[in-house]
């Protein structure tokens, strides 16, 4: 048989301390919250406070920075772009007065002139191809022969016109003009030629029913062919005279353009005094070694800065000591 006697029921005591140990067992279970800590403000220190505290320190440090005058020193973007486009000026300026660039630029003008004036004189002649030929179709039958060889009559005389007018041009750009009366003939030949054949149908008395304005717009071409072949010569021969040395300012006297003609700038002269002054200096640097003893004009006029006209006076001087 079993024994059925209960239990002893536990005490109060007992109840008490198993409570306390499963709260034990559940807080060492449980995940640990960090309790929330509100921050201690120190008495009088509010964030308005706070920001008024630190803008005080900025104008603090603001005014010892503010004597300062280092910023003030320093180049902006702006004044950096002015100091430079002054000097980019500045250099073009130098190199402008240098010699090879004042030749270089006539070079260059000169024969843009002369391909615009030969261009110009082209479409004058082939402006007055169709005068000529209403004057030489002399009203034949369109495509007749007599009507498509008129046609060529204006051709072949420009072609020869231009000939002689190239000629002319090209040798003025080399240096070596051709001064002939033949040439020029010639020209105002087929110029005359050119500008009869267009303007006969058209003049009063010949033409049905006169009319200033067809006279001119015929008349046009031969014109300005004519203002060409006048003026291009002109502008060549003025090109062969430019002198391209520095300008100088020295002891000698400004003398840039010294051989040019005197409605560009009058010559700087000289008396026999003044070019026996320069003759003695020209044998000091003979003397030293500077110049060579039998110094040319060109050398003369690069050693005193003078123009070659002085230059060859005073190598004459200087010819003219060593016969004495």
């Amino acid at each position: 048989m079993t024994n059925t006697t209960p239990a002893p029921e536990p005490s109060p005591d007992e109840v008490a301390r198993g409570l306390a140990e499963l709260e034990r067992h559940l807080a060492a279970k449980a995940p640990a919250v960090a309790p929330k800590v509100r921050p201690i403000e120190v008495s009088g220190e509010t964030k308005r406070v706070q920001r008024l505290r630190a803008e005080v320190t900025e104008a603090h440090l603001l005014a010892g920075l503010q004597g300062d005058d280092a910023p003030l020193l320093l180049d902006t973007a702006k004044v950096r772009k002015r100091r430079k486009a002054a000097r980019e000026a500045s250099r073009l300026h130098e190199l402008a007065q240098d010699p090879a660039m004042r030749a270089w630029q006539a070079a260059r003008m000169r024969r843009l002139l002369v391909a615009a004036g030969m261009v110009s004189l082209t479409l004058a002649l082939a402006w007055s191809t169709a005068g000529v030929q209403t004057f030489a179709a002399d009203g034949a039958a369109p495509w007749s022969p007599s009507w498509v060889f008129a046609w060529l009559v204006e051709p072949f005389m420009s072609l020869a016109l231009l000939v002689v007018v190239g000629a002319r041009a090209y040798l003025s750009t080399r240096g070596q003009p051709i001064d002939s009366a033949t040439l020029v003939r010639i020209e105002w030949l087929f110029l005359a030629l050119t500008l009869g054949m267009n303007a006969w149908p058209y003049l009063p008395g010949v033409a049905e029913v006169f009319s200033i304005s067809r006279l001119v717009l015929h008349i046009l071409g031969p014109i300005v062919a004519v203002a060409i072949v006048t003026a291009l010569p002109i502008i060549l021969a003025a090109f062969t005279r430019l002198d391209h040395g520095p300008i100088s300012k020295g002891v000698t006297g400004p003398e840039y353009r010294p051989n040019t003609p005197s409605n560009y700038r009058a010559e700087h002269t000289y008396s026999s005094a003044d070019i026996d002054a320069l003759a003695d200096r020209v044998r000091q640097m003979i003397a030293a070694g500077q110049l060579p003893a039998d110094v040319g004009a060109a050398s003369i006029r690069k050693a005193l800065r003078c123009g070659m006209d002085t230059a060859r006076a005073v190598r004459d001087e200087l010819a003219e000591g060593e016969t004495r």
